[in-house]
């Protein structure tokens, strides 16, 4: 008698070629359960052409679970595992970021943080935080603009666990910290030495700054109080489809205080939202009075 994973195997709807010994049976019934799976945990619309993308992030954790094909993974996930689906989703998560990326925006922050009250701590929230990049560029610029002010406070959340965790300890390879004008490498990070040349770690000043927590933007309710002076929410919608995408965009706005900013990612326009936030820069909304 063979088994659910041998017989799809013999059924010849595998995503990938033969034989190797780390090859697993991947039907198309098992993608589109996939699709359906990560888009019911955390929105993300994953396209039919991310089929090999898909197998090669996820066959990383049938090796890990000591599982033969993704039927029995998908079964893992249906009946509940917490940790395993948490695993899932850091798995086809996207994290792309880098210090200052689409530099105009630290800019435009730089400018808004001026003029803010300077009898309270500014309050910035970064929605996808990957391994900390942007919440940390975000905190070198408020240190920048506030000077002697009441430091900003910023909240760095994202669904990954792992990047998080990354984050938090805020240690890169030299190589990319080197990228950074000299003054903010002096500034704001320590060289490693011994076992850790080769990497520096962000200054527990500017750490102290940004506080990493997990969050889904899905989940119906935000366990944040109060509202933010600027939201940075860039290159998350494209993940959404336009329902989501809307949902999301009114929870943002209800977060946002009334003169605030939103930046978005420089391929994301938000039309569709034009009685909720007006553009007032280039991909940076305000509040629609």
């Amino acid at each position: 008698m063979v088994n659910a994973c041998q017989r799809k195997m013999t059924d010849s709807e595998v995503a990938t070629g033969g034989g190797a010994p780390d090859h697993y049976p991947f039907t198309q019934d098992d993608f589109t359960r996939i699709r359906a799976l990560i888009y019911q945990s955390a929105g993300i619309s994953l396209a039919a052409g991310k089929r090999d993308m898909v197998y090669s992030r996820l066959a990383r954790r049938l090796r890990a679970r000591q599982l033969n094909c993704f039927t029995d993974y998908l079964r893992l996930l249906e009946a509940g595992d917490t940790q395993e689906m948490e695993a899932f989703i850091n798995a086809l998560t996207t994290n792309m970021t880098s210090f200052f990326r689409e530099p105009h925006h630290f800019q435009i922050l730089s400018e808004r943080l001026a003029l803010l009250p300077k009898n309270r701590p500014a309050t910035i929230w970064c929605c996808a935080s990957s391994t900390g990049e942007e919440p940390y560029s975000i905190a070198m610029t408020a240190a920048g603009a506030l000077g002697n002010s009441p430091p900003a406070r910023i909240l760095a959340t994202d669904i990954d666990t792992n990047v998080l965790a990354a984050g938090r300890l805020g240690v890169y390879p030299v190589d990319q910290v080197q990228k950074l004008p000299s003054e903010l490498q002096k500034s704001y990070f320590l060289r490693g030495e011994g076992s850790n040349e080769g990497f520096a770690r962000v200054r527990e000043e500017l750490r102290q700054m940004v506080t990493f927590k997990q969050l889904n933007l899905l989940d119906e309710a935000w366990p944040m109080r109060g509202r933010f002076d600027m939201i940075f929410c860039r290159n998350v919608m494209i993940y959404f489809d336009k329902a989501t995408q809307q949902a999301i965009l009114k929870k943002l706005a209800g977060a946002l205080q009334p003169d605030g900013l939103l930046f978005v990612g420089h391929s994301e326009s938000f039309h569709s939202a034009s009685d909720i936030f007006t553009l007032c820069g280039n991909t940076v909304y305000q509040l629609r009075r």
